[in-house]
């Protein structure tokens, strides 16, 4: 048996703490969702960086290399949310932090996605309860590099018995905000979907304009400033807490204790 999060409470006391940040989390998520919409135009313009075109194995490396990088921003925005839970020092610069174990981030970025892949293909909802297996073992590397991949996915394997609903549940209670972060990019799909109706050949010669990412970039950046970093934070008090629910584990916030994690039991 194991204490589960109050949900509300953790929000509550994640923006409490973000607060106390010393470097502006609307600052930093900015940062952060202005470098991924920058990887996304230099994406776009990879085929006509070079006079006639570039060859088509530099623009795939180039889109290869975009998402590299993004899998690495997202790690510093973790390390950027760990470390104002522990209270520590944090700067823009934490936000680069993921760089010194790339190899380790892009690794298991890779292994996950196979893994999730393969469940997937059996149906749809093995392909999710995958995915929440394995969502804690990113945590687990950015908690401690030197772990190795196959230990960071059996640690979140290990942690994730039991709350994968819960981690569900959190998920969904942030739906209306991704979806509202996604709304011009729901739309332009939408018209292309419309078009495709009427011309099925158009879906393969259409792509998305450089208006068309700008502007969904820009909107998904400035609603990302008012959700993402209490998300994330909530979801690391969820990795707290279960970590602290499996024999020997500890949490890497001081002074943890179940208690403060509300009433609701559940079995392991």
């Amino acid at each position: 048996m194991f204490d589960m999060p109050n949900r509300a409470e953790l929000k509550q006391q994640a923006r409490e703490l973000l607060q106390t940040a010393q470097v502006s989390p609307k600052g930093l998520t900015a940062l952060y969702c202005g470098l991924t919409l920058v990887l996304n135009v230099v994406d776009y313009f990879a085929g006509s960086l070079i006079p006639g075109g570039a060859p088509e194995v530099l623009t795939t490396f180039v889109s290869i290399f975009t998402n590299l990088a993004g899998w690495i921003l997202a790690a510093g925005f973790t390390l950027y949310c760990m470390g104002i839970r522990r209270h520590e020092v944090t700067e823009y610069g934490t936000l680069f932090d993921g760089f010194s174990f790339t190899g380790k981030i892009i690794a298991l970025n890779f292994v996950m996605s196979f893994f999730i892949l393969l469940w997937s293909m059996l149906f749809v909802v093995p392909g999710i309860i995958a995915y929440y297996r394995y969502s804690f073992a990113l945590y687990n590397l950015y908690d401690n590099p030197g772990l190795n991949i196959m230990e960071a996915l059996e640690m979140s394997k290990q942690q994730t018995r039991g709350w994968k609903l819960e981690l569900l549940k959190l998920d969904l209670s942030y739906l209306g905000w991704a979806l509202l972060s996604l709304l011009p990019a729901l739309y332009v799909d939408g018209q292309r979907y419309m078009q495709a109706l009427g011309d099925p050949a158009s879906i393969l010669s259409v792509g998305s304009t450089l208006p068309e990412i700008l502007v969904c970039g820009l909107w998904s950046l400035a609603v990302s400033l008012f959700f993402l970093p209490n998300y994330q934070c909530v979801s690391l008090d969820y990795f707290d807490a279960a970590k602290a629910a499996v024999p020997g584990g500890r949490t890497f916030r001081d002074g943890f204790s179940n208690e403060r994690y509300g009433t609701k039991k559940c079995r392991s």
